[in-house]
């Protein structure tokens, strides 16, 4: 790893203890850094997706042949039509039209309304909704039997890019956004994904970058357990990544203790499962053992098989934050199409950017923070350091009672898309 000394000073990214509310902690960032930064999130989302997308669910229990891994081509960071990216310009729309207070319930009318192709949580999710039944229980698993599944998890990423050092919002986007679909360990995945790039504007320590997540989601969840699995693994196997995967695959695959739903039975090679927490640990495969290198880290997490870009995409997105892009190499710039449309949205490259950074600013009001001018007049976004509170432990296993939340006659009429 970069020394972490070294890349606060240059990268003008501080952790500080001054008078604020009370001398309360705050995090400087400066505004071009967050800029950048968020740019190379996006990015890295799409070059893993492209990446490992020819391997998607062809390795199942088994570790994907090195000689088998595609070659990484400039033209494939051109993923417009890819689920992992797409379902979340739709979050970003209603954001950036309703604002980050907009009601769960107009989130679930504009899922509702999305004209892409889904599967599995996604898809029975939209369903719900589609037929009556509002958020949040479209997503409980009364009524969803997928909800347990990888869904939240692979279109969380937005949730952190605008909200760099600010897990509490995080959090937030989670429950009204995650619940359309998702719940228990499905939900919480998605805030700790959300929690990793909050933390990735600060540092390029994995470890911290993990930690700071964790705390993100309650700490009696199967997936925060998972979390804490692979961590240890990886420092008892610091050289043997393939352990650490048959670790995972023991106890996140073939056991029914760790398994739950229609997509994650107990299974062994040739065993499908978009499990949240088995494709989760190949997120954290690529992280902790990519040794901070770009293609590695996508790599790794495409090798584990499974969902294999989907994970690839968050494990890339995070470490390319990190990075910045305008550190990145060309390779993973270069041949980005500018004028592409993410599918069915209104969302090409440049807007997505701007809707970030528009929302960004409404997060840090929102968080309490303010912008300040340094010493050469750039601004800088003044994050005030705030402890997440986790959401309430409900696993899929033992689910709280339903809501019974249904759309009124009213917000039925503008749901025009039919099921």
């Amino acid at each position: 790893m970069r020394n972490q000394m070294l890349l606060f000073m240059t990268a003008g990214v501080l952790l500080s203890a001054v008078p604020w509310a009370a001398a309360q902690q705050v995090r400087r960032l400066p505004v071009k850094a967050y800029e950048d930064k968020m740019k190379a999130g996006w990015i890295g989302q799409m070059a893993g997706v492209g990446w490992g997308g020819p391997t998607e669910f062809r390795f199942k229990g088994e570790i994907l042949p090195l000689d088998r891994m595609p070659k990484w081509e400039p033209k494939l960071i051109n993923q417009f039509h890819q689920d992992d990216i797409y379902v979340e310009m739709t979050f970003l729309q209603t954001l950036d039209q309703y604002g980050l207070d907009c009601s769960i319930r107009q989130a679930g009318i504009d899922f509702a309304n999305s004209g892409y192709p889904l599967w599995h949580a996604n898809k029975a999710g939209r369903d719900n909704l589609r037929s009556g039944i509002a958020p949040p229980d479209s997503g409980h698993p009364q009524f969803n039997k997928h909800a347990d599944d990888i869904d939240y998890q692979i279109e969380a990423d937005y949730s952190g890019l605008i909200a760099p050092g600010m897990p509490q919002l995080v959090i937030e986007l989670g429950e009204k956004f995650g619940r359309l679909m998702n719940y228990g360990d499905g939900v919480y995945a998605g805030q700790f994904i959300g929690g990793l790039y909050a933390e990735a504007f600060f540092t390029d320590d994995v470890g911290q970058i993990v930690a700071a997540a964790l705390k993100c989601i309650p700490d009696e969840c199967q997936y925060a357990e998972m979390v804490r699995d692979v961590v240890r693994w990886a420092q008892e196997n610091p050289a043997r990544w393939e352990k650490t995967w048959q670790l995972i695959e023991d106890k996140y695959h073939k056991s029914s203790t760790h398994t739950h739903g229609l997509c994650s039975g107990p299974g062994g090679v040739g065993q499908f499962s978009i499990d949240v927490k088995l494709n989760g640990a190949y997120v954290l495969m690529g992280l902790l053992y990519g040794q901070g290198d770009l293609d590695q880290t996508i790599v790794i997490s495409t090798r584990c098989g499974q969902d294999s870009d989907c994970n690839p995409a968050n494990s890339g997105g995070v470490l390319f934050t990190t990075v910045g892009f305008s550190k990145l190499p060309e390779r993973f710039t270069s041949a980005l199409d500018p004028k592409g449309k993410f599918s069915h949205t209104p969302y090409d490259f440049p807007t997505l950017v701007s809707v970030s950074k528009k929302l960004v600013r409404q997060a840090l009001e929102r968080s309490g923070g303010k912008v300040e001018r340094d010493a050469s007049g750039a601004e800088v976004f003044v994050i005030p350091v705030v402890e997440p509170k986790p959401s309430q432990f409900q696993p899929v296993y033992r689910p709280g009672p339903v809501a019974g939340s249904k759309f009124t006659a009213e917000e039925l009429a503008r749901i025009t898309a039919k099921k």
